[in-house]
């Protein structure tokens, strides 16, 4: 068995896509990867009337409306042997027309995507990484990250979600906590709004100053030793190129940022000899899957909003590094899975009982010697960036979207609070007509030119409220 000879992990964490929809062609290639049946005789949904929805080829790139992924929608999901995608997407959704439904069972054929099917052609292939919870982005990110969500499992859905504060309370130890402690360098390199901010330790002075955009990266990519030991890319967010493969925007901007990143990493020589690459989803976006997720234990006594006795949907998951086969890993894998492996790696401080207990990355996929074999450069053609539905790329119209457009809010207000400002009940007056006008404009969209205007202002001014408050909180930490 090989010594684990990986000096540097980076983890490229997308959004929304289950292991059927984005991997599951993989079958064809290798038979005992767990991912579409040739047949397609047993693998179905159907919706209340009866019409039967049989797993089926996509081309689609732009998933509209955007499926619900919420905790109770995906426990409706998982009913049934996984027999309830398309039921609660009909529940959701009740106009939705039989494509859109047909679409909830697709999967993209072998080679249609161009940065993750190259790579899992070329590299590990985990056919048994489930997310960690049943439930949405932040906490599925929360449990990546420190191996817990402190007991949630909801996100806001608006200015005035009661449940904020608690949402947001997560003080927990992260994985960026125990590097620290253990003196391994780490940074954050973020396209828009770093939505890692959520934890509250990364808002201290000291951790803000590893976050930096992600320029930064391709140029640290040149310098082995000056690279970090552990490295987390957060994708752009919002705007007409966001990369997070969030439905309903364009999936081909997300291969080409996995493509972007796979390329500086391997056009270093000396750093990719030393690097493992874990390209990951946080959570499955309602897409269907056919293996139930299996039991777990919950991560600690917090259980407010939900047992944590199972893990959530199967997403899609890669090992790259010249230092794996290609092959298909099917050790039951999640989240904490990858802080398992840090954990033990860097002899780093614990991350909760989930972690504990994890399955680590297991030891027999690492060769005797780097490959040199691996695909040395991944082309994502410009035209399959232009988006067959542009209207759909101008509008941020996910809950997770707004949840983060909520969240810079709040931190807006703990700013101005700290630093002596008082809030001004007119301003925040004034935002709350706008987010009016903004959902009547959408509704009356023929109604005038003018008033779409002024929808795409205030599109525009969220965008900048949002995507300014690191700066914001970097400066307040200087001042104190």
């Amino acid at each position: 068995m090989a010594e684990d000879p990986i000096k540097h992990v980076v983890l490229l964490l997308l959004e929304n896509h289950s292991f059927d929809q984005m991997l599951g062609c993989f079958q064809e290639i290798y038979p005992d990867l767990d991912g579409i049946d040739p047949n397609m005789t047993h693998r179905s949904n159907s919706d209340a009337a009866g019409t039967i929805f049989f797993q089926r080829e996509t081309t689609e790139t732009q998933m509209d409306p955007d499926p619900k992924h919420e905790n109770i929608n995906v426990l409706e999901q998982l009913k049934d042997n996984n027999g309830g995608f398309v039921r609660d997407f009909v529940n959701t959704y009740p106009a939705s027309p039989i494509e859109a439904r047909q679409e909830i069972m697709g999967y993209y054929q072998l080679d249609f995507l161009p940065a993750l099917h190259s790579l899992a052609r070329d590299f590990t292939i985990c056919d048994r990484w489930f997310s960690s919870l049943p439930g949405p982005t932040w906490p599925n990110r929360f449990f990546a990250l420190s191996g817990t969500s402190s007991g949630r499992v909801l996100m806001p859905d608006g200015f005035l979600h009661p449940a904020l504060g608690t949402i947001i309370a997560q003080t927990q130890k992260t994985i960026f906590d125990r590097l620290d402690e253990a003196g391994k360098s780490w940074k954050i390199y973020f396209y828009d709004f770093p939505s890692s901010l959520i934890l509250a330790n990364q808002r201290k002075a000291q951790n803000l100053m590893r976050y930096v955009t992600i320029d930064t990266f391709f140029e640290d990519c040149r310098n082995e030793t000056a690279f970090p030991a552990f490295s987390f890319i957060e994708p752009k967010y919002f705007g007409l190129d966001q990369n997070d493969d969030h439905p309903p925007h364009n999936i081909m901007k997300g291969e080409k940022l996995i493509a972007d990143v796979y390329n500086a990493l391997r056009s270093s020589q000396e750093l990719w000899e030393s690097t493992l690459l874990v390209v990951l989803y946080d959570e499955h976006g309602g897409f269907y899957d056919h293996v139930p997720p299996p039991p777990t234990s919950p991560p600690d006594e917090h259980t407010e909003e939900y047992d944590f006795d199972r893990l959530g949907v199967r997403v899609p998951a890669l090992l790259i590094s010249p230092w794996v086969q290609n092959k298909v890993e099917h050790t039951v894998l999640d989240h904490t899975s990858l802080l398992k492996y840090l954990v033990d790696k860097w002899h780093l401080g614990p991350l909760g009982n989930r972690t504990a207990r994890a399955n680590t990355i297991p030891s027999v996929i690492w060769l005797a010697e780097p490959r040199k074999d691996t695909i040395p450069f991944i082309p994502v053609h410009y035209t399959d960036l232009i988006p067959p539905k542009p209207d759909l790329e101008k509008a941020d119209s996910s809950q997770h979207h707004e949840a983060l457009h909520v969240f810079a809010n709040y931190l807006h207000e703990q700013i101005d609070q700290a630093m002596g400002t008082p809030l001004k009940k007119i301003a925040k007056a004034a935002n709350r007509w706008m987010k009016l006008k903004a959902w009547i404009g959408e509704k009356l969209i023929k109604a005038g030119e003018l008033f779409m205007q002024e929808l795409m202002a205030y599109n525009k001014s969220r965008f900048h409220q949002t995507t300014a408050v690191l700066n914001r909180l970097i400066d307040s930490q200087r001042q104190r």
